[in-house]
């Protein structure tokens, strides 16, 4: 049986089928999820945080996966509300989170990377705005390592014309270069376009200023989610580690790792170095000057 929703599910269920191809199964989904959050708290397009809050209760009893996905649902709509002008503010962070016994690992391994580039190369393919931005959001974040902040207020004066470098002010003003994959460049170029003319940020908001860094987190978890992954364990800092960590995997040089990451202090840029023993074990035996004798 169909469930009645309000117009505002409706257009964000349209906007699911019509702009990431969502299947019916997929939006039947939402539409279940969205329906049962508003039998308990009423019309979502208009509840407020305490009005989400009292979801915690109702929810009380789901496992930590329904509870995710529910959740998932409910940030998606709000951020869709947003994007859309229908709202001034997201009230989707005062959402229950499932409680874990251990915390779950801030790292993605590489076919976990692989996962979310298939899906968003494959989203790509549609030609829509949407999945353009998505895409070169993804590659900024793991092929250049940016953090949020910097990454939604890059203004476009900071793409160059003739050299694979970005300009990034990081923490403290402090400015460095970070370098561009050729796979990045193509996919901010197709983003370029289809972001059109107008303002001064590579990726603005539709009310005016940049993309929000709450905005970031919800589109990543939402890739997630499509990608068979589970959402609570990707943002964009968990991307920035793994770009660290994948770099000194391959060879790259803790010094070099630093400039890239914009850290003032090597200490900070050891957190990143999650590399296990064996792989150390074998490390030294092939580096090594004695190894060889």
């Amino acid at each position: 049986m169909r469930r009645t929703v309000e117009p505002a599910v409706e257009n964000f269920l349209a906007m699911l089928a019509a702009q990431r191809g969502a299947a019916a199964n997929t939006l039947a989904a939402y539409r279940r999820d969205l329906a049962g959050a508003a039998e308990v708290i009423g019309p979502l397009a208009t509840a407020g945080r305490e009005d989400l809050a009292r979801l915690a209760i109702a929810w009380s009893d789901l496992a930590a996966s329904s509870l995710a996905r529910k959740s998932s649902a409910l940030r998606q709509f709000y951020g869709f509300l947003v994007d859309e002008g229908m709202r001034e503010e997201d009230p989707s962070s005062a959402l229950p989170r499932p409680k874990t016994r251990r915390p779950l690992p801030r790292l993605l391994d590489h076919g976990q990377v692989e996962a979310l580039f298939r899906t968003a190369e494959e989203d790509a393919r549609s030609g829509t705005p949407e999945a353009a931005r998505m895409l070169a959001l993804l590659e900024l974040l793991y092929g250049s390592g940016l953090r949020a902040t910097e990454l939604v207020s890059l203004p476009l004066a900071a793409i160059p014309r003739d050299a694979p470098l970005l300009t990034i002010t990081g923490k403290g003003g402090v400015q460095r270069m970070v370098p561009v994959s050729a796979r990045a460049t193509r996919a901010l170029a197709d983003w370029l376009v289809a972001r059109g003319k107008g303002g001064r940020f590579v990726f603005p908001s539709p009310r005016g200023g940049h993309l929000s860094r709450v905005r970031l987190f919800q589109l990543l978890r939402d890739l997630a989610l499509r990608a068979g992954l589970d959402p609570e364990k990707v943002s964009p800092h968990v991307l920035r580690h793994a770009f660290a960590t994948h770099l000194l995997e391959g060879g790259a040089d803790l010094r070099v790792l630093q400039t890239l990451l914009g850290h003032a202090d090597i200490a900070t840029t050891q957190i990143y170095t999650h590399v296990d023993a064996a792989r150390l074990v074998t490390l030294v035996n092939e580096r090594h000057p004695l190894a060889r004798s």
